[in-house]
């Protein structure tokens, strides 16, 4: 059994052969697991951990490339490496889907245009997005505390609408992209009703 311990967000490269060991006809088989967990690092270098228990025996792997070895007798812990994942684990990696990415990019005040440096993102996003055959892109508006409910609904839906039509722009199918408000109710800094906070007028951007 494998558990997430702490802020685990590490991908896991488990690969467990199951062997059927065959008693008398009159008893069922025993599932006897085999395998090896290795926990792969994070991009953003974020420290990540996990916890392999078989039995009453745990192995918590908490360093890159810290795997197990699990077996009938028990569990072995060892320093996998790289090299070693790419031999025994390539295929499957590439195989499995692009992990989710999110972007935020932040406005002028009382405005749907960007920053200068909100600008400089948008290539990063956009690349994101076209590296992934068949992109979901969720895209938040949110505005800071300045002004009514129904004035900021409606500027953080104009900046969502702002970041959907530079991606259908740039090849994105209009399908793929949906574009919603919070206006000023998800705050990234809590603040003061009134208070124009920069930090809150952004757009964020999750793509799978």
């Amino acid at each position: 059994m494998i558990d997430d311990i702490g802020n685990a967000r590490g991908l896991i490269v488990a690969i467990v052969i199951g062997v059927l060991v065959a008693a008398c006809a009159s008893k069922p088989p025993v599932v006897s697991p085999k395998g090896i967990v290795v926990l792969l690092p994070e991009k953003d270098g974020q420290p990540t951990a996990v916890t392999v228990t078989q039995g009453d025996r745990q192995i918590v792997l908490d360093q890159p490339y810290a795997a197990a070895k699990v077996a009938s007798q028990g569990l072995d812990a060892y320093q996998s490496n790289q090299q070693e994942v790419e031999k025994e684990f390539g295929p499957a990696i590439a195989a499995q889907p692009v992990r989710a990415n999110a972007f935020v990019l932040y406005f002028v005040e009382g405005k749907d245009e960007f920053t200068d440096e909100s600008k400089r993102l948008v290539e990063q996003l956009l690349a994101d997005v076209a590296r992934r055959p068949v992109p979901d892109v969720l895209v938040v508006g949110h505005t800071d505390a300045v002004g009514t409910d129904q004035v900021n609904d409606a500027l953080g839906q104009r900046r969502a609408e702002t970041v959907r039509t530079a991606l259908i722009s740039r090849g994105i199918a209009a399908g793929d992209i949906r574009a919603i408000s919070r206006g000023k109710r998800a705050p990234a800094v809590p603040t003061a009703d009134g208070v124009a906070e920069p930090r809150n007028r952004r757009v964020e951007i999750i793509v799978r």
